[in-house]
This record gives structure tokens, C-alpha cells and sequence, in this order.
């Protein structure tokens, strides 16, 4: 069994039994696909209080259920971007379903490679490194005030603005903060 499939069947096995993934997707080897459980989306759109205005990404969308259901109860757009395509072609489905298929697309991408600067508001539930690897990124391309949410993982050293601890489930929650401006020489 390689490295990266061990690490995560432990880390999945860890997981609430309601967490459990209902699928196989292996991203870029590392990724299970496990969804996040309905409570969990809403509490996580609440946390970085979706407005009117705003511009959601999910990155590991999934499914959709995010973009959907900030569609669904907010009327924003929202972008959900994965590498499987099965996944795509289920998250374009769930959002004619619920109606919200002008307001969501569904990007096939590699999520280190995709364009997500436009955002105001970033969710995601990927594993720990994956999370420490795109910090860089969404520090750096993310407008100062985009909100970030994230389910069960956090960044490292990047405090989160706010912690939520519920039924075994964490979600934490980050403010892209003003770039420094470099002192006068």
C-alpha cells in the first residue's frame, strides 16, 4: 500500500462514522472524497457570513453542496472546482436539481493551478498539508477581507478569527488580512 493511500485510510478511519466517504476520488493521490454533512455547510456559510454580493469558492467542491446551498439560501454565485470529473458531472446535476444552476458552475481543475483571486468568500475541506500548501496561495492572490472557512483542518501557524467545535467537527475561519506595505528606503 503506498504512503499517501495508509495516511489517509488512517485519517479517515479517524473520522466521525457519519463522516465516513461515500465515495473514492483520489485527487492527486492524497484526497479521499468525504462529504460535508449538511449542518456543517450551513454552519460554515453562517461563520463567514454570506451575503448579498458575494462570490464563493469551494475548493474540493465535491458534490457542490457548498455553492449550492449558498446559492440556494443566500442568491450568491459560487464556484465549486475539483479534479474528478465524476464529481463535476454530479455537482452540475445537484444544482439543476436545486434550481441554482445560473447562480453555480463547476470547474474541472487542479486546485494549485486554478484561478480563484475573484473570491470573497473561500471554503474547503482538505487534509492539513494540503491546506499548509495552498495558504501561500490564498494569502497572496486573495483580496485583504476575503473570508476563508474551513471544515475539521486548520493552517498551521495562521490563527483562525473563529473556532467552532460541534459534534465531533471543527471549523475554523480566517480573514485574508491587509497586505503589509514595504517601508520607504
Amino acid at each position: 500500500m503506498k504512503p499517501c493511500v495508509l495516511i489517509a485510510a488512517v485519517l479517515i478511519a479517524a473520522l466521525p462514522a457519519r463522516a465516513q466517504p461515500q465515495a473514492w476520488a483520489w485527487d492527486d493521490g492524497t484526497v479521499p472524497y468525504v462529504q460535508t454533512p449538511m449542518e456543517i455547510v450551513e454552519r460554515m456559510l453562517r461563520m463567514a457570513e454570506v451575503k448579498k454580493g458575494d462570490y464563493v469558492i469551494d475548493l474540493g467542491s465535491g458534490d457542490g453542496r457548498i455553492p449550492i446551498t449558498a446559492a440556494r439560501l443566500y442568491g450568491v454565485r459560487g464556484v465549486g472546482i475539483d479534479i474528478d470529473p465524476e464529481r463535476i458531472r454530479e455537482a452540475q446535476d445537484n444544482a439543476r436539481k436545486n434550481g441554482v444552476g445560473s447562480l453555480v458552475q463547476f470547474r474541472q481543475e487542479d486546485l494549485f493551478k486554478a484561478d480563484f483571486r475573484e473570491a470573497t468568500v473561500v471554503t474547503l475541506y482538505l487534509l492539513p498539508d494540503l491546506n499548509l500548501k495552498l495558504r501561500p496561495r490564498l494569502l497572496a492572490d486573495l483580496k485583504p477581507g476575503t473570508r476563508i472557512v474551513s471544515h475539521q483542518f486548520d493552517m498551521g501557524d495562521w490563527k483562525p478569527v473563529k473556532k467552532l467545535e460541534s459534534n465531533g467537527r471543527t471549523v475554523y475561519f480566517w480573514v485574508v488580512p491587509e497586505r503589509k506595505q514595504p517601508r520607504p528606503a
